[in-house]
């Protein structure tokens, strides 16, 4: 009998390494001296899974999603991961960003996955598990021949391979 061997494709983020991205690039925001001024905040809501950016203009907003950003990909966080809402004015005539923090695959991106596969005609089976893709087959090349597949795929998601068995 043929053994199966599988994985899962998800969508995660270490929450953990966020935070600490998020009071890095805080903490460069309040040492430079072209944002000494601006009173910008930067916080991570873990339980929303957003971030809000508050500050005085639109020179200092695109610097502290920059640094943001800079921050991110130095923890190995995507930034696929940051879905950008529209800035807003708040009081006093400030600037607010608020940033979401894209975690699982929803159900039309899990279907984006499993067209890939299908359509690559490659003898594995896809099935779609809440906010992962389980990919199972017989041979481990064809596994790997997968994770290469996604891995070239340009979603607008990060995706990481997990529970390879």
């Amino acid at each position: 009998m043929a053994q199966n061997h599988s994985f899962d494709i998800v969508s995660e983020i270490d929450f953990q390494e966020a935070d600490n991205a998020v009071n890095q690039a805080l903490k460069e925001i309040l040492q430079r001296y072209d944002l000494k001024d601006s009173h910008t905040t930067v916080e991570l809501s873990k339980k929303d899974k957003t971030i809000s950016i508050n500050t005085k203009d639109d020179y200092s907003l695109k610097s502290s999603i920059d640094i943001l950003q800079t921050k991110f990909i130095r923890r190995n966080i995507s930034i696929k991961a940051l879905k950008y809402n529209e800035p807003e004015t708040a009081a006093g005539g400030r600037l607010k960003q608020k940033i979401d923090l894209q975690s699982g695959i929803s159900k039309e991106n899990s279907k984006l996955i499993t067209k890939l596969i299908k359509d690559a005609k490659l003898k594995v089976n896809a099935q779609i598990q809440d906010e992962q893709v389980r990919i199972t087959a017989t041979k481990i090349d064809d596994l790997q021949a997968v994770i290469k597949l996604v891995k070239d795929a340009d979603f607008n998601f990060p995706t990481q391979f997990v529970n390879m068995k």
